[in-house]
């Protein structure tokens, strides 16, 4: 039997996030926020709290400075019970952050990278990653200490019998290059949302550009937010609409949604459950501020949950 149903590869950070911003943003002025929130961030450290949160049993390999800010990031994920033997403590090195300004319909996102560029491929324990049945790599384009061995990173967790999945998440310098596709050769699941779909196959619809990734990994599933989800395998096609409810925060809920996603694939469900408890692991996690707040409510996830139970 592996230790883990899922190890993951990726960045530690917070974040703060500060709500009721104004759309403009002047030079030389002292603005006011009506709310924040500081929290656990980082499309990786989402995804294995929230797939540990749902209980899958997750193995975490990333690197954070000597400070605070990691102190706090490691201690949330290891409060729900994700294993964090395999963080490094970096000396005299800074924990990345990210500042998300929310508006009610869009958002800013500003990020100092801090420890995110210093994982390497030789920092990374194989055979701890190995011990898994699936593993799983986010934020393709913010690992630059890591990118250019993701590929191969890749091949290795294959070889030793896993099945793997990627979330590319955004380019900042939007060039949506860097190797990602001879990665995507040894990937078996990708998620990515439609603006990066579209990204990376230079097409102009979620259809299209499943379609066109369909033609490099067996299973393309493809986010979008309120419209729900999308998959592909070859010329077959799945779709589930979004729960509709309020939202109180949408920050993680595309990793909340691979977390849902992920968790029932270790299940053996065919993709329509498996995107239908996407749906759901999303949507719980817009019910609270933060991309993980809502799984660290116990009793709010469990009722959530069990009133919009996947059939």
């Amino acid at each position: 039997m592996r230790r883990f149903d899922v190890t993951i590869v990726g960045e530690l950070n917070l974040d703060l996030i500060l709500y009721g911003v104004p759309e403009e943003i002047p030079r030389e002025r002292e603005l006011l926020a009506s709310d924040l929130n500081l929290t656990l961030g980082s499309s990786s450290a989402i995804v294995a709290h929230n797939l540990s949160s749902l209980g899958s049993r997750v193995g975490f390999a990333s690197c954070v400075g000597s400070d605070s800010f990691g102190e706090l990031a490691m201690a949330r994920l290891a409060a729900a019970r994700v294993d964090v033997s395999k963080v490094a403590v970096l000396p005299r090195r800074k924990t990345g952050l990210t500042v998300i300004m929310q508006r009610d319909s869009w958002r800013n996102m500003l990020t100092y990278p801090g420890t995110i560029s210093d994982l390497r491929i030789e920092d990374l324990d194989l055979e701890y990653l190995a011990s898994a049945r699936h593993f799983h790599l986010s934020s393709y384009y913010l690992q630059r200490g890591l990118q250019a061995d993701i590929p191969t990173l890749f091949k290795k967790m294959k070889s030793a019998g896993l099945t793997t999945s990627l979330d590319c998440n955004d380019d900042p310098d939007e060039n949506w290059q860097g190797g990602i596709r001879e990665a995507l050769q040894h990937v078996d699941i990708f998620l990515p949302n439609a603006r990066e779909a579209m990204n990376l196959t230079k097409t102009h619809d979620a259809q299209s550009a499943a379609k066109a990734l369909a033609e490099i990994v067996p299973l393309v599933v493809v986010k979008l937010g309120a419209e729900g989800a999308i998959a592909r395998r070859g010329e077959e096609t799945w779709s589930s609409p979004a729960l509709k409810l309020q939202v109180i925060d949408p920050v993680g809920a595309g990793d909340s949604f691979n977390a849902g996603f992920l968790h029932e694939y270790f299940k053996g469900s065919d993709v329509q459950t498996c995107l239908a408890a996407g749906n759901l692991a999303g949507a719980l996690s817009v019910t609270r501020a933060g991309g993980t707040e809502a799984f660290r409510d116990q009793s709010h996830r469990e009722q959530f949950l069990k009133e919009r139970r996947v059939s």
